[in-house]
This record gives structure tokens, sequence and C-alpha cells, in this order.
């Protein structure tokens, strides 16, 4: 490996490190990381009962602001700032693979209170629920490779 490449491999690695412990900050800064704090937002149900916790929204809208200036930023480029392609999807359409990961997730989130990137970040502190979660999701994305390896040889 040259030392250009090292050089750019320890910087991807230093980027993505950087940005890794910023988003867990966010996380955990946003309420993120707090699974009950999740299930009450939620619970839209508990409108009526005063139980819903509104507050997630204006989370979850602050990254759909950053996501939305980023992507149209991204849309003008070809590269990263490392020199990398910029591949953007270019699928809209709506299968039962897409349908039936959506709700997979939904229901998860909602029973757990974790999605993968707060569960990721809670690691940290380390509870026996977390960790579980992680095992549980990392056992369910090998079954799902497997067999959407299988559903493309048969077709």
């Amino acid at each position: 490996m040259s030392t250009a490449s090292t050089a750019n491999a320890l910087r991807a690695a230093l980027i993505a490190g950087v940005s890794g412990v910023i988003f867990a900050a966010g996380l955990a800064l946003g309420g993120m990381l707090d699974p009950r704090k999740v299930q009450g937002f939620l619970d839209v149900g508990g409108i009526a009962t005063g139980r819903w916790d509104p507050s997630l929204a204006f989370v979850m809208g602050g990254a759909l602001v950053v996501a939305l200036l980023t992507f149209e930023r991204v849309r003008t480029r070809e590269t990263t700032w490392l020199g990398a392609p910029i591949s953007l999807p270019v699928r809209r359409d709506i299968d039962s693979r897409l349908l039936l990961g959506a709700a997979l997730f939904g229901v998860g989130w909602g029973l757990s209170g974790y999605c993968p990137g707060p569960a990721i970040a809670s690691l940290l502190p380390g509870s026996k629920d977390v960790l579980w979660f992680v095992a549980a999701m990392a056992v369910g994305m090998v079954l799902a490779r497997l067999w959407m390896r299988r559903s493309e040889a048969v077709e």
C-alpha cells in the first residue's frame, strides 16, 4: 500500500470516527438513546391520555433539515472530499421488500425503543437490554442477507 493510499485510508477513518462521535452525541443530547422517550413519542394514541411525548419531533425535524441540505449539496458534486465517487440511489419504486423491511423496522423500533443508530451509540453505557437488541439485530441482518441471496438465486 502506498503512502498516499495509507494517508487517504487514515483520513477516511478519522472522518468516519469524528462523524460517528458527532452523531452519537447528537442522539444522546436529543434523547434518542432513552428507549422510554422514544416509545413515548411513538405512542401517538397516548395523545388522549396525555402520555404522548412530542419532543423527539424536533430532533427528527432538525435531522431532516440537515439531510435535505446535505443531499442538495451532494447532488451537485461528483466526488467526496476525499475524491471517492458519489453514487446516490436511483430506484424510486416501492416493492414488497421495502414495505416488509419498513414494517419490521417500525415494529422493532416501537417494541424495543431502539433503532440501529441509537442502539449502537447506547452500547457504550452497556445495559443488557441494548446488548440483546444489538445481538438480535445482527442475527436479523445475517438472516435477511441469506434470504435475499436465496431469493436472488431462485429468480
